[in-house]
């Protein structure tokens, strides 16, 4: 689908559609209000660390690839959902896939902020 806007239309349009996907996502899927919720938590804690200015903003920033990881899982579920219900093992991998790009996102912010916490001691 093409965009029927141009010029700055186009980009009030985008960031429109923007805050429609994630208003959409965050009533309709439990595990992005869950990842939002630890991101959230995340972003109280730093202020509490004992680390530098840089390293703050390095783990608040890795924090986003949590919410980003889910807003792609999402999309691939949607995406697949619309093909059809039935059982399919393409639909399988590919959710599976989207699961998996969650999943690592989120051991590697932990393992991302275990070690910046370690270093800090």
């Amino acid at each position: 689908m093409k965009s029927q806007y141009t010029g700055i239309k186009r980009i009030f349009m985008a960031c429109k559609y923007s805050l429609d996907g994630l208003k959409t996502c965050f009533l309709s899927e439990a595990a992005f209000r869950q990842d939002l919720l630890i991101c959230i938590v995340g972003w109280c804690v730093l202020p509490l660390l004992n680390l530098g200015f840089y390293s703050k903003m390095a783990m608040g920033l890795s924090l986003v690839f949590i919410i980003l990881a889910e807003l792609v899982n999402t999309a691939i579920e949607r995406v697949v959902d619309r093909i059809g219900p039935e059982y399919n093992k393409l639909s399988k991998q590919a959710k599976d896939i989207g699961s998996a790009i969650v999943c690592i996102t989120l051991v590697s912010v932990g393992v991302f902020w275990g070690l910046m916490v370690l270093h800090s001691f």
